[in-house]
């Protein structure tokens, strides 16, 4: 089920707004929060519920092990690293399982041994990465005492499952939300409803009118990169960069969206990120719910920058890496979190020369090593990647681009919203003047218009 289809927005959305808000006890919200959370997964397919369940019911148990072993050191690593290793064996069969068999075939050939490995038929369950992460961090905060576990099944369900951030993020930690969940049975209604809805428009025109306009264009073009010009190679890689912000950008608005209409504060996880002055600044702003929680759980356990530089560069090379690893079992996503380690390390080697330079020029400059990192992030396989690259850097003729007028206007708009304009976190949502509900009714409107005449697409964060 699609935040931009017509079954959730006349349909699901209602129905599970109204029962919540009928609602009067804390229990019964959690459960109804629980429940409508697993219909809403079950939509893709039912079965992911079991293994979805599995994972609450291992990490819920986890948390009543901490409470009732408070003193008992030994008992409380059991506590942590047994349910890590379920959660990790589940996410790592389902999806590197494959990667790593050809993998090792690969590398025995390369040895000269020729061994025929099976590849096993698995379907890759939605959302599996992220809400691993969540109960994951939730066991790891619950040892390190920064929450005190819940013993409510219910409400740690409702967590887990929380449909407005389920299937692509933000990566939301139990202790960011706690307070709304412990809260949720007396929440003010009224309180949010006005900001809940503008979060949400926002986030509906990034994706349906902005990344999916984007999309148009740019998917054709890269079907076949083989053809196109050092032109075409650019607008299209210039457009796969729009697309992708203004795509995860809007299902994370609108999950922030969702949150308030049922009195939950999801947090930020886009800033802004390509005004990033530097590869940290764009790590600050990109994604911000995986890279708080890759510092927090990876980068600082790893020792961080604490025992010398080269350590630092190494843990921040490892971090990316596994990063990347994270998004996809694919030697791309490798590469492309390989590079980001090595821009991170270079700019802490070299950032008293890099800030340095104006304003403007480091903007763009970042934006522009961003936009090669997205290189290896679409390709499919280290051949598109390499080929396009090298029609970018070195003049190829070729095809260009269908439309140029339109694409570059549509280019000009994203480029102008996302380098210089604000995202919802900067708007003012106080209440709303009769011109910007105009202006709202419009959006929504338009926005409905292109949900109905054209197929609702998928969020590109679905795949991870």
């Amino acid at each position: 089920m699609l935040f931009n289809s017509a079954i959730f927005l006349f349909v699901f959305l209602p129905i599970t707004y109204v029962v919540f808000w009928a609602l009067r006890s804390a229990q019964a919200r959690y459960v109804w929060l629980a429940v409508t959370g697993y219909v809403f997964y079950g939509y893709w397919d039912w079965r992911f519920c079991f293994l979805m369940a599995f994972s609450t019911l291992v990490s819920y148990l986890a948390g009543l092990g901490f409470l009732r072993w408070d003193q008992d050191d030994a008992k409380r690593k059991w506590c942590l690293w047994l349910p890590i290793v379920v959660d990790l064996s589940l996410l790592g069969f389902f999806k590197y399982a494959n990667f790593g068999l050809d993998t090792t075939q690969d590398v025995l050939h390369w040895f000269g041994t020729d061994v025929r490995l099976p590849h096993l038929n698995v379907i890759l369950p939605i959302g599996i990465s992220f809400y691993t992460f969540h109960t994951i961090s939730y066991i790891v905060d619950s040892y390190r005492r920064v929450i005190r576990p819940t013993r409510n099944l219910f409400e740690f369900a409702a967590y887990v499952s929380l449909f407005s951030q389920l299937v692509a993020g933000p990566i939301v930690r139990f202790r960011q939300i706690e307070a709304d969940l412990e809260a949720i049975g007396h929440s003010d209604r009224q309180r949010w409803l006005g900001r809940g809805i503008g979060f949400f428009l926002v986030g509906l025109v990034e994706k349906v009118v902005v990344a999916d306009s984007l999309a148009a264009f740019v998917d054709p073009a890269l079907a076949r990169f083989e053809l196109l010009s050092t032109v075409g190679a650019w607008a299209a890689m210039l457009g796969y960069s729009f697309q992708l912000y203004f795509d995860f950008s809007g299902y994370s608005t609108m999950a922030v969206g969702l949150g308030y209409l049922f009195g939950i504060r999801i947090p930020q996880n886009f800033n802004s990120p390509y005004k990033a002055l530097d590869p940290s600044d764009f790590w600050r702003r990109w994604h911000i719910s995986l890279s708080t929680c890759l510092r927090d759980y990876v980068y600082i356990p790893l020792g961080g920058n604490r025992h010398g530089e080269f350590k630092a560069y190494r843990n921040l090379s490892l971090t990316m890496l596994i990063g990347g690893l994270w998004h996809g079992a694919y030697w791309t996503f490798i590469v492309w979190g390989a590079y980001h380690g090595l821009l991170l390390a270079l700019h802490r080697r070299f950032a008293a020369t890099w800030e340095l330079l104006p304003t403007g020029v480091r903007q763009l400059a970042m934006f522009l090593l961003a936009l090669v990192g997205w290189v290896f992030f679409r390709a499919t396989d280290m051949t598109m990647a390499t080929r396009l690259l090298r029609t970018m850097l070195w003049g190829t003729s070729g095809i260009g681009i269908d439309q140029p007028v339109l694409v570059g206007g549509l280019l000009a708009i994203a480029a102008l919203w996302s380098m210089k304009g604000p995202n919802a976190f900067d708007l003012s949502w106080e209440v709303p003047s009769f011109r910007h509900r105009v202006l709202a009714a419009g959006v929504l409107g338009a926005s409905l218009a292109l949900i109905f005449g054209t197929r609702s697409s998928p969020f590109l964060y679905f795949q991870f």
